[in-house]
């Protein structure tokens, strides 16, 4: 599994000085964690214009726990209890164990016991994640059919980590405090692992074109979060003006950092509502490509018309072209005039 690593455990020499400073670090910020968040959920709805937050401790539910479990009444979910998790029970005693492990690997200074305190706090790291990930599948998907809200095939489950809508509530998944305290701890660890193995001399010698080729598609992956969503016409409402979009050629989209997705029928429409919701922080915008049926095109790259005779839903008078040329083509017929991205956001 680490065939890089196998020449190196045998050898029990020991780690240096500097590698020695950075594991108290690695203990200090294990034994820390245990005292802030691990996890929190943000959940935001029209009706939570604040937001409602459920926190993750290393040994207890926190946050909006009651407002959160009344809300899951409704829908039939399981309400939230401390007890009745067996993982708050013993993630205390994990993650002191880990804090003196590396307390421990300070006066035994031997990179054998680093190593495998290294892979033994990745695998722990994956099991969390595949045990939160099944906590969160058993509580989103067994619902009460009895419940007073019941949407056939609809299940609640938060994402394990990033954006999801769930109905009319954004759920939006990351670590908190603790869970950073945690991350950082494991990065730390691998610093030293690859300096007391010289890891890096190590890939100079292998070829590690597959392991580049891996983390390019990881990367690609990793960015998929916040790709354009295409509209469903009359299905999708605009979460400016509630109508219902039922021409895409007029329609727009932007996404949050978060992840969570906006859609709109009105170019004009998401103009306006970015500038009501300036707090709120946008990652990319989407209009679409008039000459095009419902293809969305980023905003900054777009070419737009105004005015004239463009006849828009909401009677926003703007519509975007993918291609200069596109946009010469209708500038005449329609009696529009040429407008930037930045000038209509900016107004």
């Amino acid at each position: 599994m680490f065939p890089f690593f196998i020449p190196t455990i045998m050898n029990t020499s020991k780690i240096s000085l500097l590698s020695k400073v950075i594991l108290l670090v690695v203990s200090a910020l294990l034994f820390g964690s245990l005292l802030f968040p691990m996890w929190r959920i943000e959940l935001t709805a029209p009706q939570y214009p604040e937001g409602l937050v459920l926190l993750l401790h290393a040994n207890k539910i926190g946050g909006d726990v009651a407002i959160i479990n009344g809300l899951n009444h409704y829908i039939g979910m399981k309400t939230l209890h401390t007890e009745d998790f067996m993982e708050f029970r013993i993630l205390p005693y994990i993650f002191g164990f880990f804090g003196l492990f590396a307390l421990a690997m300070v006066f035994v200074a031997r990179k054998k016991g680093v190593i495998l305190l290294f892979i033994s706090f990745v695998l722990f790291g994956v099991l969390a994640g595949v045990d939160f990930y099944r906590w969160n599948y058993e509580y989103g998907h067994n619902l009460n059919p009895d419940a007073a809200i019941v949407v056939p095939g609809m299940a609640y489950q938060p994402p394990l980590i990033g954006y999801k809508q769930l109905l009319n509530f954004g759920a939006y998944s990351i670590p908190d405090i603790g869970g950073w305290m945690m991350i950082l701890a494991g990065l730390l660890l691998f610093i030293i692992v690859a300096k007391e193995t010289h890891l890096l001399r190590r890939f100079k010698k292998q070829n590690i074109q597959p392991a580049l080729f891996l983390l390019l598609l990881f990367s690609v992956f990793s960015c998929s979060n916040n790709q354009v969503v295409p509209l469903k016409l009359n299905v999708d409402t605009c979460d400016f003006c509630k109508m219902s979009i039922a021409d895409g050629k007029y329609g727009a989209e932007v996404i949050t950092q978060k992840g969570r997705v906006y859609k709109f029928d009105d170019i004009m429409c998401m103009v306006n509502y970015c500038k009501e919701n300036a707090d709120t922080k946008m990652d990319a915008y989407y209009v679409n490509d008039f000459a095009q049926d419902n293809n969305l095109i980023p905003a900054e790259t777009a070419f737009f018309l105004s005015g004239g005779t463009i006849q828009s839903p909401m009677h926003g008078g703007v519509i975007a072209f993918s291609s200069e040329k596109g946009s010469k083509e209708f500038e005449s017929k329609l009696n529009a005039k040429p407008v930037t991205w930045d000038a209509m956001i900016s107004k």
